[in-house]
């Protein structure tokens, strides 16, 4: 039976691939980045109130209370004194900008999540007022949700009861936007608590007008532990520890009437890891091509044969769902994507980036520099796009004479050193042989973690194998390799 991580990872990488997933980030995704949480941007208040802020869970309360006596100038002074600070990115936050997520809502004040997007080579669009709601930015790659606020804006940000209890009416276009993304796309809840009041009201009023017919969101916890309370004296510690698990059990229980899955931690490191899989399995649903044959004779002796063979292979890629990444290599290129479009023209899909995904080599360097340093760039960022990488042939010309492409020889290396998946296809002779036999003679070191595909890999690189069983275990491969746990 799947357990609720698992779950977890294949219903997002799923929705991912629908494109309609969301994240709804709390104070939680910013505090590996050294950014306070809710207790620690009120610890001064409690302090000043004669509160003991460990004690407190009204923080919204607390903040009324701060601001009863001193007004809201001291409030936002402390939202500037704990935001202002130019904090690192995080990795859940760059992992998550290299997803192609496109909607984000968060409580934060900060500015992590836009400048991770802007980090990755995205345009986000930012919404913090309802006036920001008319303008649309061009060419946006996302759009952030601020529903509290910015830290630019630290006078205007939701924070004290006053503030809640009026939420819906002054920002209703955040309540109608968040209650529609709710309904259609899967939300992933990060480093939230679930204790924002203005929340839970959308949430239920989805849950009355959508009845058990929600869609399902997921959201983390860290698992309550005896360790956090050491703190204490033993029976003390032994009663609050008891006391907080029943609490977040009933919690994870409740949530559910939301459709909202609970996971549990034991620590928080593994939420990066879980976000690390699902990325790695999304990037695995794209697979690169790489390769390039001034001549097939290696392989087969009849040169259609060989076109055949990447025709066939490139459509039995597409067609097991998996989209193609392909430089135009020469020799290879022009029958992967008739192969892929063989397949799309055969359906009623006719959305080609759903299949494809094209770059052809840059033929001419400006601004002075080197072609062939501008060809490796282009290759780290080409393959950063993909989880795993097929590679077949590999030759050139060079002045009459047919040599082993040092090109295939270079992606093959970018490819490891990124964390790619790596097939070469030693069947088909010359550098994608020389490939496949550094692999099959290291198979612990390139595939510690799928041992049970050696026979496999031993199998695509024998020439004289039928051709057709070489493309079913290759996509045997990959699918293995995309559904991994």
């Amino acid at each position: 039976m799947a357990t609720d991580k698992e779950v977890l990872i294949r219903e997002y990488v799923k929705a991912l691939h629908e494109e309609n997933t969301a994240i709804f980030a709390g104070a939680g995704l910013s505090a590996a980045s050294g950014f306070v949480n809710w207790k620690g941007l009120l610890k001064e208040a409690a302090e000043e109130l004669q509160l003991d802020i460990n004690k407190e869970t009204d923080l919204i309360s607390l903040a009324q209370y701060f601001f009863n006596k001193n007004g809201r100038q001291r409030l936002s002074q402390l939202v500037l004194d704990n935001f202002s600070a130019q904090a690192q990115i995080n990795d859940n936050h760059r992992i998550l900008a290299q997803l192609p997520i496109d909607t984000y809502w968060t409580t934060n004040y900060d500015r992590l999540i836009e400048r991770s997007l802007t980090e990755a080579g995205k345009n986000p669009d930012i919404k913090i007022k309802p006036n920001d709601f008319a303008l649309l930015r061009p060419k946006r790659d996302a759009i952030v949700y601020k529903m509290h606020g910015d830290i630019e804006r630290a006078d205007e940000t939701v924070l004290i009861k006053d503030e809640y209890e009026m939420y819906h009416e002054k920002n209703q276009l955040f309540s109608i936007g968040l209650k529609g993304d709710l309904i259609s796309k899967t939300f992933l809840f990060i480093g939230y608590s679930f204790e924002d009041p203005d929340l839970e009201y959308i949430l239920s009023r989805i849950r009355v007008l959508m009845g058990q017919d929600g869609r399902n969101h997921y959201c983390f916890f860290k698992k309550v532990n005896r360790n956090d309370y050491n703190y204490l004296p033993q029976e003390e510690g032994d009663e609050k520890f008891r006391y907080d698990s029943i609490k977040q059990e009933l919690k994870c229980v409740d949530l559910e009437r939301y459709h909202i899955k609970p996971v549990l931690v034991e620590k928080y490191e593994e939420i990066t890891e879980i976000l690390r899989t699902i990325l790695q399995r999304f990037c695995r649903s794209k697979i690169l091509i790489s390769g390039s044959a001034a001549g097939y004779s290696e392989f087969v002796s009849n040169e259609k044969d060989a076109q055949m063979f990447i025709h066939t292979l490139s459509r039995e890629i597409v067609k097991n769902s998996f989209k193609i990444a392909s430089g135009f290599g020469l020799g290879v290129g022009s029958a992967v994507i008739n192969g892929a479009l063989d397949y799309v023209y055969s359906t009623n899909k006719r959305n080609i980036n759903d299949y494809l995904i094209l770059r052809p080599f840059p033929q001419y360097a400006t601004n002075g520099e080197d072609l062939q340093d501008l060809w490796d760039k282009y290759r780290h960022d080409f393959l950063s796009e993909v989880g795993c990488a097929v590679f077949i042939f590999g030759n050139k010309d060079v002045k009459g004479q047919l040599v082993d492409a040092d090109g295939v020889r270079k992606e093959f290396n970018i490819a490891v050193a990124q964390g790619i998946k790596v097939i070469p296809v030693g069947a088909t002779g010359y550098m994608s042989k020389i490939l496949w036999g550094e692999v099959i003679a290291n198979f612990d070191t390139y595939y510690s973690d799928f041992p049970e595909l050696k026979p496999d890999f031993e199998f695509i690189g024998d020439a004289k194998n039928d051709h057709q069983e070489i493309i079913k275990i290759i996509i045997k491969i990959i699918s293995a390799l995309r559904n991994s746990r």
